[in-house]
């Protein structure tokens, strides 16, 4: 799940094909060098795939398959050759003008220049291919979960930068570089943090110590839209400018203070923050806070927890759920208010609180079963413990973009009947796959989850079971 409040790894430690390790500025190479190509795929990051005059593989920024270009190549290694477009002569079918006006230059979004719902072929494919890497076949192609392809994203971290001149910047990374895009509207962002861009360019023109603020981020809950702002000193003429703003604004306005250790505070009275997601009989009220995991898509993540009731549910009398990663019960309270008994673990002591209270609230006429506990999940006995205490008829695991190598190995040495892995990172999870593949599990059900539209990254769901148990039909 994505963490507001976190960066993301970079996308050369993700795993991602076709990227690898740190990029430099782009160089082109002369005019001599550049050659005509025929892209022949498109790589898991997306960019089109191709081979040169001597059959050597050239990864081609913004083309697409079947297209013939001229390209530029700005990096060269030994296996393969990075380039971009320099002039597209014959283009695709599926090739669409990008809705945003910097796609060419943010690095928020790759794949705007593809149809929807050819992206969505793309998303589906790739992670086939990785699981089929792994000797992992799929009795079908991965079941789709997608949402609208605008004003979906309802988180962002914005850039801040003040240039040599004094010039204030705001906006995205561009792509492969630290180096900021001025970014004053935003397709993807829902409309109420698109509407902040601007206005929050021009209070950072007018602040004394503009310097002293690294970023920004965005989040919109239910009836309520939070900016936190990572300030790197204190500056209180500054802060109250803030605090002005955010009253015109209606804002809920908080700031993490300092370098090394910094501080959370609240400068407008702590709001009480929810997101609604779908029970198997109603809406359910999750609180939550500035730093907690929260899917960046509210409509996909809807999507993806009514698949995990359909897939898992019903439960019978007492059948108990381990969900594992659990942040504030994203899964765990659907899971608990469809029947099961829940124990929940999560690393963050504020979640595991948060969760706790969250089950507690939504218990009060219902009488959910769930318990709540902090532990290390990449830790191989803390794993264990949790299996061993709570015997589960069914495990669930969202892990972060590194994936379950501790729990997948757990998995193994103490098998359950049915196990539904939740995933931000399609390459570990074939590679945790293959574990647990190897281990005796069988893949049942499959999805991919269009989380980030018009970006290469995917979420997906498979469903495990495993042989002997019951219930894996």
């Amino acid at each position: 799940m994505a963490m507001l409040g976190k960066r993301r790894p970079t996308r050369a430690s993700s795993g991602v094909s076709g990227l690898h390790g740190r990029q430099e500025e782009r160089r082109e190479a002369p005019a001599a060098e550049q050659d005509t190509l025929e892209v022949e795929g498109l790589a898991h990051d997306g960019r089109g795939v191709a081979r040169n005059a001597h059959g050597k593989t050239v990864f081609v920024e913004g083309a697409l398959p079947g297209e013939h270009v001229k390209v530029a190549v700005h990096r060269t290694r030994k296996r393969f050759d990075e380039a971009h477009v320099r002039e597209l002569l014959t283009a695709s079918p599926e090739r669409v003008t990008p809705p945003c006006p910097y796609f060419s230059r943010c690095g928020g979004c790759d794949l705007q220049h593809l149809a929807l719902p050819a992206q969505r072929r793309h998303k589906q494919a790739v992670l086939e291919e990785l699981l089929g890497r792994q000797g992992i076949a799929l009795a079908a192609s991965p079941e789709l979960l997608a949402g609208a392809g605008e004003d979906y994203r309802r988180r962002a971290r914005l850039g801040v930068k003040v240039d040599a001149d004094g010039g204030v910047h705001l906006g995205f990374r561009a792509r492969h570089t630290h180096r900021l895009v001025d970014i004053e509207a935003c397709t993807v962002l829902v409309p109420a943090l698109d509407a902040l861009l601007v206005p929050l360019h021009q209070l950072l023109a007018t602040l004394e110590a503009p310097r002293q603020v690294g970023h920004l981020e965005l989040l919109e809950s239910d009836q309520a839209v939070v900016v936190v702002v990572r300030q790197l000193r204190d500056h209180p003429a500054d802060a109250r400018r803030w605090q002005a703003f955010a009253e015109v604004r209606g804002l809920h306005l908080a700031r993490w203070l300092g370098r090394e250790a910094p501080e959370f505070e609240w400068l407008t009275p702590a709001p009480a923050l929810h997101c609604q997601v779908p029970g198997p009989d109603g809406e359910l009220s999750l609180g939550i806070a500035p730093g907690d995991f929260l899917q960046a898509n509210d409509e996909v993540n809807r999507l993806m927890i009514s698949t995990a009731l359909s897939w898992l549910s019903p439960f019978a009398a007492g059948d108990r759920v381990l969900d594992l990663f659990a942040g504030v019960g994203n899964f765990s309270l659907p899971l608990a208010a469809a029947g099961a008994r829940v124990t929940a673990a999560e690393g963050n002591p504020a979640m595991v609180a948060r969760l706790g209270d969250n089950a507690r609230a939504i218990s009060q006429g219902r009488g959910l079963d769930v318990e709540a506990h902090q532990a290390d999940l990449a830790k191989l006995p803390a794993v264990r413990a949790l299996l061993q205490k709570a015997a589960p008829d069914v495990v669930v695991l969202d892990p972060p973009r590194e994936g379950a190598e501790a729990v997948s190995r757990a998995l193994v040495e103490h098998p359950v009947p049915r196990l539904l892995y939740i995933s931000c990172d399609p390459a570990t999870l074939a590679r945790d796959a293959a574990q647990l593949v190897h281990g005796g599990y069988r893949p049942l059900r499959v999805a991919v989850a269009d989380m980030f539209v018009h970006t290469s990254h995917l979420e997906s769901m498979l469903l495990f079971a495993y042989p002997g148990s019951a219930q894996q039909a």
